[in-house]
């Protein structure tokens, strides 16, 4: 429990470099302030190295005698997997006009995985435009990469970025998309 603990801690001093607006910042420094009173030193130091050992994190030592503990990329992994229900598509202020859609075509010998996948497309707010393709209108390519990874879809699912679908209208509905100019 406590290595999970600060494997989170460490993903969220990741988020906070990643994070460009101050109301994010805030709210992760102060999830990430409160999460680490409640952990005991000794505790601490034993589930580090106990980190380390698994490779989880990488320790860097400086001159002045500080040590630096850093999120491994398996470390970055395996704190996702905490988060997979979590996971969500940031808005941009402003639309890029581009459709990502995602077609997969998974065998029924791996169904539970299928199923699994379409649920967290639906969760992400995917469009669902046919049984097997989701549509959705903002950049989510990390996301998609990362359930792909998870449940060991590679072979079975295509990402496509298109400019405009023949029924746009009926999806810029949908995802509240249409300008003054559109209606």
């Amino acid at each position: 429990m406590i290595q999970k603990k600060i494997l989170l801690l460490l993903f969220g001093g990741y988020a906070l470099g990643c994070s460009a607006l101050p109301s994010q910042q805030f709210k992760i420094i102060k999830t990430i302030g409160e999460a680490w009173k409640d952990i005991d030193q000794q505790s601490l130091r034993r589930a580090i190295r106990s980190l380390y050992e698994s490779k989880l994190v990488s320790a860097k030592e400086h001159k002045n005698g500080s040590t630096t503990i850093i999120l491994s990329l398996e470390g970055k992994k395996k704190v996702l997997t905490y988060q997979i229900d979590e996971m969500r598509i940031n808005k941009p202020k402003k639309w890029d006009r581009k459709w990502r859609i995602i077609l997969f075509d998974i065998p029924e010998k791996i169904r539970k995985a299928r199923d699994v996948f379409r649920y967290h497309l639906n969760q992400l707010g995917f469009y669902e435009f046919q049984k097997s393709v989701f549509v959705h209108p903002y950049n989510c390519k990390d996301e998609i990469d990362y359930l792909i990874e998870f449940y060991n879809l590679r072979r079975f699912v295509r990402f496509v970025e298109a400019d405009s679908i023949d029924n746009e209208l009926h999806l810029k509905k949908y995802f509240h998309l249409l300008e003054k100019a559109d209606r």
